[in-house]
């Protein structure tokens, strides 16, 4: 049950001791000092891209809500974004299984196999219905039925139709269970689809990537906890908060763009300084995701800081619409210098190209860089 503030807005200066030596006690006696559980809040609150004023709010709705039940189920995947959660820091999954959230069903992480588990997923459907959370990892074949991916004797469009069908909401983490992703990559041989094309009825929140930040996940249950709602969308389902903005824009290697200085074959002079990766293929133009700011391995580091380009791969049907992934998107003619490496042709990014034409005319009047500000045939 949750936990009873002590008093309210009208505390006295001995209540309000008293209420915070309460709380410091409970997360003191979990092995959690109250420094490093506010640093957990202000960690969400940047997370969600929230003022660090809303850490107090985010401590206060931990310290009192119900943990959520939660089921995860796996389909068409390869357990990427389950091994993501496994590695996660801010908060462990040992934190977040003991202390943030009761998953009740999880195939990877649940002692109970077999009969035992599935009796642990009924238990949930018949006495939680409409008040838990599913999270959802691969994709739903619908081809043939779905027998293409079955779990104790049922396809997964059947569970998942199930499941997510009675779930307060279902969060898609990956590629996979957000759009298709691998499995649905062309010929898609299985009729492979996202969460939301499989079980149109359900309240699907995507959270895209190969795989997904699980800070990412964290701070969308924390959103749910401390606000009573799920975070606002973009058209495709992801949360704004993640996905509101372009990789290129927040990129550390934006500044080599605008100065015309690209890799032009790895290895090179401009790849060892930290140069734009655009010519080498890198999709950060046209993906959005927050992976410059919130990246991975407790914040080390991703991809395009350890040099390689971004694959774009939480965006729908990337592998189809983003490949060759080592080739850059097409250039928009009628531009010299640098400028016709910021601007994507049409067919993959029109709605892209007007912006990045603005700044083509703007960058060909700049002198080109001697190392990358050569001319293309």
């Amino acid at each position: 049950m949750g936990k009873k503030r002590v008093g309210g807005k009208g505390d006295s200066t001995e209540q309000k001791i008293k209420r915070d030596f309460v709380e410091r006690s409970i997360w003191e006696e979990k092995g959690i000092s109250r420094r490093d559980f506010m640093k957990f809040c202000s960690a969400m609150s940047a997370a969600l891209a929230l003022p660090v004023t809303f850490a107090p709010r985010i401590a206060e709705a931990l310290d009192q809500v119900k943990r959520p039940t939660l089921v995860w189920l796996e389909f068409q995947d390869c357990a990427g974004n389950t091994e993501a959660l496994l590695r996660a820091s801010s908060p462990t999954v040992t934190e977040l299984v003991l202390d943030v959230l009761s998953i009740d069903y999880h195939e990877t992480i649940m002692a109970a196999a077999g009969h035992q588990a599935e009796a642990a997923l009924a238990k949930v459907l018949k006495e939680q219905k409409g008040k838990y959370i599913v999270v959802v990892e691969g994709s739903i074949p619908l081809k043939d039925n779905g027998v293409y991916c079955c779990i104790g004797g049922r396809s997964a469009l059947d569970i998942a139709r199930e499941v997510c069908g009675n779930a307060f909401a279902t969060i898609a983490v990956g590629s996979c269970a957000s759009f298709g992703g691998l499995p649905a990559a062309a010929p898609n041989p299985t009729g492979a689809v996202g969460v939301k094309e499989a079980v149109p009825n359900a309240r699907v929140i995507n959270l895209p990537g190969c795989p997904l930040n699980p800070d990412n996940l964290t701070a969308t249950v924390v959103h749910y906890l401390t606000f009573n709602k799920l975070p606002t969308t973009d058209s495709l389902g992801r949360p704004l908060f993640a996905y509101g903005k372009r990789i290129h824009d927040a990129c550390e290697r934006r500044p080599h763009f605008d100065a015309g200085q690209y890799v032009e074959s790895w290895g090179d002079h401009g790849h060892k300084k930290g140069f734009c990766l655009y010519k080498m293929g890198c999709k950060g133009p046209e993906t959005f995701h927050n992976c410059p700011t919130q990246r991975y391995n407790e914040k080390t580091s991703w991809p395009v800081a350890a040099g390689h380009g971004c694959a774009g791969c939480s965006e729908p049907q990337f592998w189809d619409t983003m490949t060759p992934f080592y080739k850059r998107l097409p250039n928009v003619p009628g531009f010299g210098i640098e400028s016709t490496a910021d601007k994507i042709g049409a067919g993959i990014a029109v709605a892209t190209a007007a912006a990045f034409a603005a700044h083509g005319v703007v960058s060909a009047l700049r002198k080109g860089d001697d190392q990358s500000g050569k001319k293309e045939d």
